[in-house]
């Protein structure tokens, strides 16, 4: 029995819908584990995914009898088939905030029913991840700290942020990653102040700063960490805005628990940024899991009570335009009463003496 299927059908009851059409790729892959182009009906009688000639061959391999689901390639259906999925049904739901305008006329058309929106219903379960999540969570999250300390051991006079980068993500394939969570941001000196700078040809130099954020992403789950690193020198300026950054993301995770409430936590943390003469550019932290950025978003805009097993990305930063940005971040597990932290990797002053001659 597909239990997450059979989750979903069970909360479709109370809403009074017949069925839903999942249109969101990650939605899908959650709910059936199939991580290919196409929709997730699930109609009264039956759960279908509708894919093309392209996957259909792949999808099939991957079902078994207890996904409980059918696929079709999208041009063996006809107009009859389509309707026939929500037969006598009067009301479906669908993801409003996936769905385009265009598909939504689709929609309409194709299986002749009335579309409900649902708030998304698939997204909020997501937020509380099961025991394999986490697992898998805790992989990426360890391939990351070692793909940040493999990082650190190539650094090199006159390495250009691209070719850091690139270093990065080969290693994290070449130890047992999908691939990335994200692009990397891998950031030098000034280019250090735009919180999602994309690498460029600028190369490294002594005196520099050098912003790290990267993830690995295992098995479709994701880690997020930020870590910033100093070239031959810190200047005081770098200490007195790091310690504060490191502080703001302490205080956070001192009130990581099952139960808390973190609008006044944040709110303080905002207060304290102000007092700083520090401004926000982008929220405290986020949910992690099959995307790098889900739901929730760490906000004092609403009231946020944390639930045992989320896992949570705080982020504090401080940005300087044109001159430097210190952004630390760690990816976090809730639990009864506290929190773990998944990625390992130290947040000591790390300054590095640049090396000569490596052979990349």
């Amino acid at each position: 029995m597909n239990i997450r299927i059979k989750w979903l059908r069970d909360q479709l009851k109370p809403m009074e819908l017949d069925g839903m059409i999942v249109s969101n790729p990650i939605n899908i892959k959650y709910l059936t584990g199939l991580d290919a182009e196409g929709i997730l009906i699930v109609a009264p009688k039956e759960n279908v995914f509708i894919t093309d000639s392209r996957y259909i061959e792949a999808v099939n391999s991957q079902l078994t009898i207890d996904d409980e689901i059918v696929a079709y390639d999208v041009r063996s259906l006809s107009k009859f088939d389509y309707e026939g999925f929500f037969m006598d049904c009067r009301e479906i739901g669908f993801e409003e905030k996936y769905v385009t305008y265009e598909t939504y006329k689709k929609y309409l058309q194709i299986y002749q029913v009335s579309l409900v929106e649902t708030d998304g219903i698939i997204e909020n379960h997501r937020v509380v991840k099961d025991e394999e999540e986490i697992w898998l969570i805790k992989k990426a999250c360890e391939i990351t700290d070692c793909a940040f300390e493999h990082a650190k051991k190539i650094l090199q006079y006159d390495i250009t942020e691209k070719e850091l980068a690139f270093e990065i993500e080969r290693f994290m394939i070449e130890n047992g990653a999908d691939g990335l969570a994200f692009d990397s941001i891998v950031a030098f000196g000034e280019n250090t102040s735009m919180p999602h700078a994309v690498p460029t040809d600028r190369k490294l130099k002594s005196g520099d700063i050098v912003q790290f954020d990267i993830g690995a992403k295992y098995k479709g789950y994701c880690a997020d960490f930020s870590r910033v690193i100093f070239v031959d020198e810190m200047k005081d300026e770098y200490v007195n805005l790091y310690d504060f950054v490191l502080e703001q993301q302490k205080k956070m995770e001192s009130c990581f628990k099952d139960g808390a409430n973190m609008k006044q936590v944040i709110k303080d943390r905002e207060v304290e940024y102000h007092l700083k003469n520090c401004e926000i550019l982008h929220a405290f932290g986020h949910g992690v899991g099959l995307s790098v950025h889900e739901e929730p978003i760490l906000s004092s805009k609403m009231e946020l009570y944390l639930k045992e097993n989320m896992v949570i990305a705080i982020e504090p930063a401080v940005y300087k335009p044109e001159r430097f940005g210190i952004r630390i971040e760690d990816t976090y597990q809730i639990t009864k009463n506290s929190c773990i932290n998944l990625t390992k990797s130290g947040k000591d002053y790390t300054i590095i003496k640049l090396k000569k001659g490596i052979d990349l």
